[in-house]
């Protein structure tokens, strides 16, 4: 969780100034999607977490 943490606040919330709460909620939204489908992991062998779930509904189509 620590390390999550860091990392939102590093490629998130702090990535860039945001001019209302509206803007940094939708960007959280590209963000998070990016994190969990885009973004290689470190700690899973540069996989992404959602390679790593095998009960997403994209993955039964």
């Amino acid at each position: 969780v620590e390390r999550f943490h860091r990392t939102l606040l590093d490629e998130w919330a702090y990535q860039r100034p945001y001019t209302t709460d509206t803007e940094r909620r939708e960007a959280f939204t590209d963000w998070i999607h990016w994190y969990n489908h885009h973004r290689p992991h470190t700690g899973i062998g540069g996989q992404t977490p959602a390679s790593r779930v095998t009960n997403l509904p994209e993955q039964h189509t």
